[in-house]
């Protein structure tokens, strides 16, 4: 009797533990090779639920690219992307409507709200004033958190959008 309960438990330990071995994350491979077709290269990426935003390089110039995943395809951001703009960080709401980025034109560093329903880019004020780094959008595109730099030390401000 021993015997057998040994030769059971020999048997049906090695079961149990590979039923309880927990799912292998998988890499998406077909959207993967779409991101990387899409441009030279890709950094900084951000995701909404079905939305991809990233900065990607084109031609020697960064700007920053939404793609729809549901759709497999990129989403065109008029008036975002401008020639005298370099893109540092950007991130995109849940239903991909509101992207939050950092960008530099002019010598300056600023914080912009764009709104894909209107197309319209508008600039967010630091206050106290400060050199915005990296910025994170919460799902709803109503807060967002900002790094930024003030009197050489880092900090993170949050701010309400109307």
């Amino acid at each position: 009797m021993s015997r057998w309960l040994g030769w059971i438990a020999t048997a049906t330990v090695p079961l149990l533990l590979l039923g309880c071995r927990t799912p292998q994350p998988r890499p998406l491979l077909e959207l993967n090779g779409l991101l990387r077709q899409s441009v030279n290269s890709r950094r900084a990426p951000d995701l909404g639920q079905r939305w991809l935003v990233s900065l990607g390089e084109r031609g020697g110039r960064e700007r920053v690219e939404l793609i729809d995943l549901t759709r497999r395809r990129p989403v065109t951001l008029p008036g975002l992307n401008r020639a005298d703009a370099q893109p540092i960080s950007a991130s995109v709401s849940a239903d991909g409507e509101r992207l939050a980025v950092v960008l530099q034109r002019d010598g300056r560093t600023e914080l912009v709200l764009y709104r894909r329903n209107v197309a319209a880019v508008q600039r967010l004020p630091l206050d106290p004033p400060g050199v915005p780094r990296s910025v994170s959008l919460d799902g709803s595109g109503r807060r967002l958190a900002v790094q930024v730099s003030r009197d050489g030390r880092w900090q993170v401000d949050l701010i309400r959008l109307p």
